[in-house]
């Protein structure tokens, strides 16, 4: 597995970061920050964990081969990271019952506004039947399309990565379809805008 480098900020940012992931989480699911697995533990019926918003960056040299994955959108097309190559890709998992899923919706239709023509957006699904999802895409204008994956195929190639059930996570692949940062938790747009300019660029 690649070896995760640190983010190119300063220790400063570094805690004005963590500082902010933890306002996301009092405001979306938890107000307990001090671990994924207390919050999966908790026994209470949300289904899901926290992420903190943490931000791992992999070095171009240390991304290791590209992910495998297909599955079905929620068009009824099927869609496999390998047709996604040339081209670098985020990827968002999500549900419609996922509070800070709804918070970070706005700022990913923005991104996608900006970067929509230089990287390819997808979601990935990971709860909701069609309807439910379509209904969500309709109210926070979501212009790009997800996979409908409550049956993990997305997850499962990217399992590495992406702990099970922690949502949101964001993963950005690089032109050669290799993992090239990841948040877990509720984006920081700044962050994630930086990263995806990083990949537009290289």
């Amino acid at each position: 597995m690649p070896s995760p480098i640190s983010p190119r900020f300063s220790r400063k940012q570094a805690l004005s970061l963590g500082l902010l992931g933890g306002a996301a989480l009092l405001t979306a699911c938890s107000a307990d920050e001090d671990s994924l697995a207390a919050q999966a533990n908790a026994g209470d019926s949300k289904g899901y964990i926290a992420g903190d918003g943490s931000v791992t960056e992999y070095a171009e040299a240390e991304r290791g081969e590209p992910v495998e994955f297909e599955n079905e959108l929620f068009d009824g097309s099927t869609l496999s990271a390998a047709s996604l190559r040339g081209k670098p890709v985020m990827l968002n998992f999500w549900y419609a019952g996922c509070a800070p899923c709804r918070i970070e919706a706005p700022e990913l239709n923005s991104l996608h506004q900006t970067f929509g023509d230089k990287i390819t957006f997808l979601g990935a699904n990971v709860r909701d039947e069609k309807g439910t999802a379509e209904a969500f895409e309709k109210n926070f204008g979501v212009e790009y399309p997800s996979y409908r994956d409550l049956n993990g195929k997305v997850l499962l190639g990217l399992s590495k990565y992406v702990p099970a059930q922690a949502v949101p996570t964001t993963v950005v692949l690089d032109a050669q379809g290799r993992v090239a940062a990841r948040i877990l938790g509720q984006i920081d747009p700044s962050i994630l805008r930086t990263i995806l300019e990083e990949q537009a660029n290289a």
